[in-house]
């Protein structure tokens, strides 16, 4: 199986075909059913199966950096970490790093930055020029729980202010009280106050007590015109796990052979680790194909991923791993 994923330049958002939503359609709803047992011993035999080393490696982590929303998310955020935030995203690798894997030429940068609405017009303003987009998190986000206009509000002023992409949170007690034409509605209306940005709508997946709900809220907020599906907000108890991406994934596929339309997919929350990033990898090139490993199909949502990445470039470079104060953050 070829691994190798970075042999030219990141891509730029490819000619792609935004999901113009659909009618709510119950009875595939009702169709739709997830075996957990079966997913679980499915993503549990993918570690052990993909594992990529050396130079393939580097060439993987390197694709990995282009799929990451830098975040800050933070009760103590300020405008100066979202500014040092957004240095670090225009030069996300040490640039001897870069040099030595021969990769100095190529364009990496993160997919996007992602801030709380407050810190829009701050990272707008430092990442002028750069071509990575302003992600916002939005609808009251992480609960949800926030009078309807209101939500629809912050988007429009996130919009307002230069987000590209909006990170809505849907109302998880939707999906538990089997409330699908509301949540439809919530995410089409959502949807039209994005605008030209892009809508990723979080699921919350963690708190939907079942991966059938997972995979029918994947399915209503695709139909109403969600650009991504996102697993968490990342402040669950339990965030993003490969069974559950993997009933995801599956909806996605689903998806597309039903309207040709494809969807992005966006793991958040827990994933630190780079080991962890190239499992999420392997599974999206198993179940989707490689076509899906691009920024505008492909997202990880994290904060501290990049410096565990920036580590193993470097051990794969010199053979030693750096300290974490060599790969500073903010």
């Amino acid at each position: 199986m070829n691994l190798r994923v970075v042999d030219s330049p990141a891509p730029q958002q490819a000619a792609h075909k935004r999901n113009p939503g659909f009618p709510l359609d119950l009875d595939w709803l009702e169709r739709v059913r997830m075996n957990r047992s079966a997913l679980e011993r499915r993503a549990a035999t993918l570690p052990g199966r993909r594992t990529v080393k050396k130079d393939w490696q580097a060439a993987w982590l390197l694709r990995a950096i282009t799929f990451i929303d830098l975040t800050t998310l933070n009760s103590d955020d300020t405008p100066g970490r979202v500014e040092r935030l957004c240095a670090k995203a225009r030069h996300p690798v040490r640039q001897d790093i870069l040099e030595g894997l021969g990769a100095d030429r190529l364009r990496i940068v993160p997919g996007a930055v992602c801030v709380y609405h407050a810190f829009v017009k701050t990272a707008v303003a430092a990442l002028e020029g750069s071509g990575i987009p302003v992600a916002a998190v939005s609808t009251a986000f992480p609960h949800g729980l926030a009078p309807f206009e209101t939500k629809l509000r912050e988007i429009e002023l996130s919009v307002a202010d230069g987000a590209r992409e909006i990170d809505i949170v849907i109302e998880r007690q939707m999906v538990l009280n089997g409330d699908w034409q509301g949540l439809y509605d919530q995410v089409r209306a959502f949807r039209k106050a994005c605008g030209d940005a892009h809508l990723k709508t979080i699921l919350g997946t963690g708190e939907l007590a079942t991966l059938t709900n997972v995979a029918r809220a994947s399915l209503v907020c695709m139909l109403a015109g969600a650009d991504f599906i996102k697993t968490s907000t990342g402040k669950e108890k339990v965030n993003a796990t490969l069974p559950t991406s993997l009933a995801m994934i599956r909806m996605i596929r689903w998806f597309h052979e039903e309207t040709g339309i494809e969807i992005g997919y966006k793991p958040a929350g827990g994933i630190a680790s780079a080991k962890a990033a190239l499992d999420y990898m392997a599974l999206m090139k198993e179940e989707l194909g490689t076509h899906w490993l691009q920024p505008h199909l492909f997202r990880f949502g994290a904060s501290s991923l990049l410096t565990d990445i920036e580590r193993q470039l470097e051990h794969n470079l010199t053979g030693r791993y750096a300290a974490d104060y060599r790969m500073p953050m903010v």
